[in-house]
């Protein structure tokens, strides 16, 4: 709850209705009056899940009872976080709405495990991934194979069950398979832990240190300086 925004937390405390995601911080929510309706709108990957027509439905309707609605995420909305889609339903419906921006994790969860995603003389360049469709699969959007070519830092976010497919193809693609990845698994909260391998060993490194998401993965010569 550290890293939520000045005008973040103000919204949050101004919300007759608080519509949170899985990864919303829960010390947030534990100081909400009892009259503030929190509902759970979670997707997990191996859980309960509430569908996004379902979720803009439900701001919709909690906007149009005359309530003051808050769609709290983790990160920042407009990443990888299906924020616009929300805003677009809102404005279909007439319902005005004010964007927050966040700290997104693909920033935030490196960092707090000690490692810039630049640095001065070692990378100029970063991009953030969705790892959630692997490669080859005809509905991803990736360029892969440029990836593969990038000298910098890459940052994969949701990509834990096919981080294997993923670092296949970034060395398939001219990227040493000694490269130095960190994955961070569950950022910015008490349980947050961090190991470190290679693109080559990241596979085998997943399976034995029983990495399961949420997990923020990290690919370059920067995660040597956070070691």
């Amino acid at each position: 709850p550290g890293l939520v925004t000045v005008r973040g937390r103000q919204a949050v405390a101004g919300a007759d209705v608080v519509v949170a995601d899985h990864l919303a911080p829960q010390g947030l929510l534990a100081t909400l009056p009892p009259e503030v309706e929190v509902i759970d709108a979670s997707k997990l990957p191996r859980g309960r899940s509430m569908a996004q027509e379902q979720i803009n439905a439900l701001l919709v309707d909690r906007a149009r009872q005359g309530k003051r609605v808050v769609r709290l995420k983790g990160g920042d909305p407009f990443v990888f976080g299906r924020g616009y889609e929300e805003l677009e339903a809102c404005a279909a419906a007439g319902v005005p709405v004010e964007v927050v921006p966040g700290i997104t994790s693909a920033i935030a969860v490196p960092e707090l495990a000690g490692i810039p995603v630049t640095h001065r003389g070692l990378t100029h360049e970063f991009v953030v991934v969705s790892g959630h469709i692997p490669p080859g699969h005809p509905a991803s959007l990736v360029d892969w194979a440029a990836l593969g070519r990038l000298r910098g830092t890459v940052v994969v976010l949701m990509g834990v069950d096919t981080a294997p497919a993923i670092a296949a193809a970034l060395v398939e693609h001219g990227r040493d398979p000694q490269t130095p990845v960190a994955v961070v698994t569950d950022g910015a909260t008490p349980a947050q832990r961090s190991v470190r391998t290679t693109l080559a060993g990241l596979a085998r490194t997943i399976v034995d240190e029983g990495v399961r998401p949420p997990a923020v993965w990290v690919v370059g010569d920067v995660v040597a300086l956070g070691a």
